[in-house]
């Protein structure tokens, strides 16, 4: 396999390295590291992650030049024994519920996203930032919410699909749990403008 090497350069991804990571071929562990730009992060061809979108992966020869790039090592086939420190794997997570937040989430998928394990992710999660994924996430989307109702006159069925939420009983019974008040209550608390 080894001959493969020289004829590999950084850059995109060639249909044989293509074949490697969707069968996550380990004969070619050590020949390239694919990184995923959507993700940040770069694993071995081995790694049994989501197969991420072909137009997403750079390949790297070695290591160091992923890193160099600013990728960081998947937690879950730690390239080269590397080991993205806890902190930073939480913040790539955080980031992304920040900019996903009205996408159907669950730990699972997060964990997907984020090359590691549910318990795990919730594990760590909760360690760093003091509560789950899940947690973090419904209060993005509450004060998503808390921002539509009080800027625009959209109705509660509008805010709930915006925000991820279009089950709207659900909606509001996690709204009123959260701020004490239902989305009406908290609108005219609030003094809607468009009222």
């Amino acid at each position: 396999m080894k001959v493969y090497l020289n004829k590999w350069r950084s850059g995109t991804v060639n249909n044989e390295q293509w074949q490697a990571i969707i069968q996550n071929d380990k004969n070619y562990d050590g020949l390239f590291y694919y990184a995923v730009k959507s993700t940040g992060i770069f694993c071995r061809p081995s790694c049994k992650s989501r197969p991420p979108k072909k137009e997403n992966v750079r390949i790297y020869t070695e290591a160091k030049e992923a890193l160099e790039q600013g990728f960081r090592p998947c937690k879950r086939c730690k390239p080269t024994g590397l080991r993205l420190p806890d902190e930073e794997w939480i913040t790539q997570i955080k980031a992304y519920i920040d900019n996903h937040y009205n996408d159907s989430l669950t730990l699972h998928t997060l964990a997907d996203i984020g090359h590691g394990s549910p318990y795990h992710l919730q594990r760590t999660f909760k360690k760093v930032l003091g509560i789950s994924p899940m947690e973090y996430m419904q209060q993005i989307r509450i004060n998503k919410a808390k921002e539509y109702l009080v800027t625009t006159n959209k109705p509660l069925v509008e805010i709930g699909a915006a925000i991820g939420m279009a089950n709207i009983p659900y909606f509001i019974t996690v709204f009123k749990k959260v701020t004490g008040l239902t989305p009406f209550q908290y609108r005219k608390k609030e003094g809607h403008p468009h009222e």
